[in-house]
């Protein structure tokens, strides 16, 4: 009986080995497990023993599938067939099902495997509550996400910060934080790189006697790098910027618009950010808006990670009486999905 258990679970491990996805590298080493996605010239791959591992489709000589798998081609045609081994350096063959006829196909002429259109984003909250000598409460929540096809990018932001001390004197509570916003994008591409968008932001700040900042903006961008790990993009525009203040006054005015955004993965676990936002007003180059932030980014697990973010905002004319500038240090938990 023991030799019989022995061998059924030797032949189920020699089955799951010859269902397993393989890739085969330039230098003759090889691994198995299950391909999950290919972007940007990056390479995905699901393995028991390390877990997710990424690299470069370069340095990838041929891989193999034991499934039905979706190769989006350079020339924007896509393929959905199990993968062979090419006999070839550089080239994989389908395996031919349906309408898909057998035939090699050189690797780089891939542009995606599996590719993700689906939302991703996080989600992030901090709080900060303290009791005793102090007595004060400080909470945060921002949510990102983003969904990617391949003509077209939406992208959806929304961030609340709050909080509030007691005078340990008089026990009166008072509000030292309380702003939030909400980001619309749409980003049509017109070619690999080249893209229009439209946007939208409204953001409100008590604190600053902000009532109420609409500013609206379309034009072009550029999309200088797009993979898994790098991104980095630019932006240049014109938008509306309309400003209602607590005391009662208001104030309108067309704007240019300057941005850029980039973030890096530097390894497995540790990832950087830095956004950037230039409103100067067409009609006083004196009077304008600047919104820019940093921050990185450490995975815990493969869905929770920490994160701390430095927040700048600069308003030239804010409201009687109010500061110009809001600097903020913000730590938070994050889920991302």
């Amino acid at each position: 009986m023991r030799k019989l258990i022995l061998a059924f679970v030797a032949l189920g491990a020699a089955c799951a080995a010859a269902r397993a996805d393989e890739v085969v590298f330039n230098n003759g080493d090889r691994l198995s497990g299950k391909i999950v996605s290919a972007d940007g010239g990056k390479l995905v791959i699901e393995t028991r023993v390390a877990g997710k591992v990424t690299v470069d489709l370069s340095n990838v000589k041929t891989f193999s599938t034991d499934a039905p798998t979706e190769l989006r081609l350079k020339d924007g045609s896509t393929i959905k067939d199990s993968i062979a081994a090419g006999e070839a350096d550089g080239q994989v063959a389908t395996k031919g099902s349906g309408d898909v006829a057998a035939q090699p196909l050189p690797i780089a002429n891939i542009a995606k495997i599996n590719p993700q259109e689906k939302w991703t984003g996080s989600i992030v909250a901090g709080a900060l509550i303290t009791r005793g000598n102090s007595d004060t409460d400080n909470v945060n929540i921002s949510i990102d996400a983003v969904r990617r096809r391949e003509d077209d990018r939406m992208t959806a932001s929304a961030g609340y910060l709050y909080g509030r001390q007691e005078d340990p004197g008089t026990g009166d509570d008072s509000t030292t934080v309380d702003n939030w916003f909400l980001l619309g994008k749409y980003d049509y591409f017109l070619n690999e790189k080249l893209y229009l968008y439209g946007l939208g932001r409204i953001e409100r700040d008590r604190i600053a006697d902000l009532d109420l900042r609409v500013s609206p903006s379309v034009a072009v961008g550029y999309q200088w790098i797009e993979r898994p790990d790098f991104n980095f993009s630019t932006e240049a525009g014109l938008g509306w910027v309309y400003e209602d203040f607590e005391t009662g006054d208001s104030e309108d005015h067309f704007a240019a618009r300057f941005a850029y955004h980039v973030d890096k993965q530097l390894n497995d676990k540790v990832s950087v950010f830095h956004n950037f936002e230039y409103l100067p007003s067409l009609e006083d180059i004196s009077d304008f808006n600047l919104n820019t932030d940093a921050g990185i980014k450490a995975s815990m697990t493969d869905r929770m990670f920490t994160q701390f973010k430095i927040e700048w905002k600069y308003d030239s004319e804010p409201a009687p009486g109010a500061e110009e500038n809001d600097l903020r240090y913000i730590l938070g938990v994050g889920w991302q999905f």
